[in-house]
């Protein structure tokens, strides 16, 4: 079979050989159908990097359908089509009864396309997100940052929460792709200041929530940002990663704020999942409108090759394995 590998040395992503793997009782076996590339985490934390990474590590959001059942699975059955916990490869062997994050598989509904399905853990991600804020009636929220994960936060947000939700980003095409999602208000950063805008769209006062998505290495800047945007008696949550430096933050400027780092509770997953497969296929969050890019897998280094090197033309960028 082939997968995705990540060699030693920056930006050796390669189409490797590796044997189909043997299952153990508490597995399942999938063969892929459609994986989605996280620019986030395989950009700036395994692309980029000059040491080799674990294949295991490459990726996390694929679709299948299940090949072989291990003898103590129980709920998944052969044929079934699902989306997975799974790195970037034609077949995968994904632990189910003893998981550390539960569910690491889901059965999709015929509702939900394979492409779409990709979207899974980035939309419970967002959904869990967005339920820890607890934005309430009459709070504005900002969300600093709109590619794959801001945009999941703002649809989550848009069909949970009551909040008026303000998106945020210096690219046109993830600021016209806010608009289409819908967000309230779209502020793009390469024509205004986004501090200013937000003290405008405020009256002054400043957001009630502030969603810092921004990842790489405009992250610190972005939590420079958010600190100035937020009202007093407001939250910051940060959600960005991989900026490579040390966040700045300022003891004058978050005094009487709150403060969490993308605080995830595990126990909760299962009732996120539910929640991010239902809005799914209901349509308020649309992952299909957020594919710009679609290749064969045999071309998964000219795929990330384009995310690193093109950002501002790309969005969810997906690799086919099979028809």
């Amino acid at each position: 079979m082939k997968r995705v590998g990540k060699l030693e040395g920056a930006y050796q992503v390669v189409v490797e050989e590796a044997p189909v793997p043997e299952i153990r009782e508490t597995e399942v076996l999938i063969r892929a159908e459609r994986t989605l590339i996280s620019r986030g985490s395989e950009i700036w934390r395994r692309y980029i990097r000059p040491e080799a990474i674990d294949h295991q590590m490459m990726g996390y959001s694929m679709v299948g359908t299940i090949v072989q059942v291990g003898s103590q699975v129980k709920e998944l059955s052969m044929g079934e089509r699902v989306a997975a916990l799974a790195p970037h490869a034609q077949y995968v062997a994904v632990e189910v009864v003893n998981a550390r994050n539960q569910p690491p598989v889901v059965s999709l509904p015929d509702s939900i396309s394979s492409e779409a399905a990709t979207f899974w853990p980035l939309a419970t991600s967002s959904v869990l997100w967005m339920q820890q804020v607890e934005a309430q009636e009459g709070d504005t929220m900002v969300i600093l940052g709109q590619g794959l994960v801001g945009s999941g936060c703002m649809q989550a947000a848009k069909a949970d929460g009551p909040a008026r939700v303000i998106g945020v980003d210096g690219l046109p095409l993830r600021c016209e792709l806010a608009k289409k999602l819908g967000a309230d208000e779209v502020v793009d950063l390469s024509k205004e200041d986004p501090v200013e805008a937000v003290n405008r769209l405020t009256d002054g006062r400043g957001a009630e929530i502030v969603i810092e998505a921004v990842g790489g290495r405009a992250g610190a800047r972005a939590f420079e940002q958010a600190q100035d945007m937020c009202g007093r008696g407001g939250l910051i949550q940060v959600i960005g990663l991989y900026e490579d430096e040390p966040l700045p933050l300022d003891s004058g400027k978050i005094q009487g704020k709150r403060l969490i780092g993308g605080y995830l509770d595990r126990g909760k997953r299962p009732e996120g999942s539910d929640r991010a497969l239902q809005l799914m296929a209901d349509g308020k969050i649309r992952p299909e409108e957020m594919i710009t890019h679609r290749f064969p897998f045999e071309d998964a280094p000219e795929a990330f090759d384009l995310l690193y090197n093109r950002l501002g033309e790309t969005m969810g960028v997906v690799l086919v394995w099979k028809d």
